[in-house]
């Protein structure tokens, strides 16, 4: 059996509440051997619920938008017990870093578009190849 290879992931923060969108195309993709690969984490407010339900009725389409019209990997990932609070991450695999960023874009503009919800922050991690 040869050698195993291990992956990092790096995250940059991609912009603070109250600051105009910052896309993630101002920041460099990794490329990693001809995989392109990164995550991204959105934390959402959701101030018109006043309930699980209610904050699960605002949140329940983006992810099945962003999983059937995107064909990208998301779920809910925290906050699930706050009725104000929640956080979505997206996994996308590309054949290229052109194609990898293009698709994070697109996926932050639906995101902030969505009404509803607020996006407080944008994370990004990148899959990067061992030194």
């Amino acid at each position: 059996m040869g050698p195993t290879r291990r992956s990092i992931w790096s995250a940059r923060r991609v912009g603070p509440a109250g600051e105009p969108p910052a896309f993630v195309s101002g920041l460099r993709g990794r490329e990693n051997g001809g995989v392109y690969a990164a995550a991204l984490r959105f934390d959402l407010h959701v101030p018109a619920s006043r309930s699980l339900k209610a904050k699960r009725a605002a949140v329940r389409p983006i992810v099945d938008t962003l999983r059937h019209r995107y064909h990208v990997s998301v779920a809910e990932v925290d906050y699930q017990d706050r009725w104000q609070r929640a956080a979505i991450a997206v996994a996308v695999v590309a054949e290229s870093n052109h194609h990898l960023t293009e698709v994070l874009d697109t996926l932050e503009r639906f995101v902030r578009s969505a009404p509803d919800v607020e996006v407080l922050d944008t994370t990004a991690a990148y899959l990067e190849p061992e030194d």
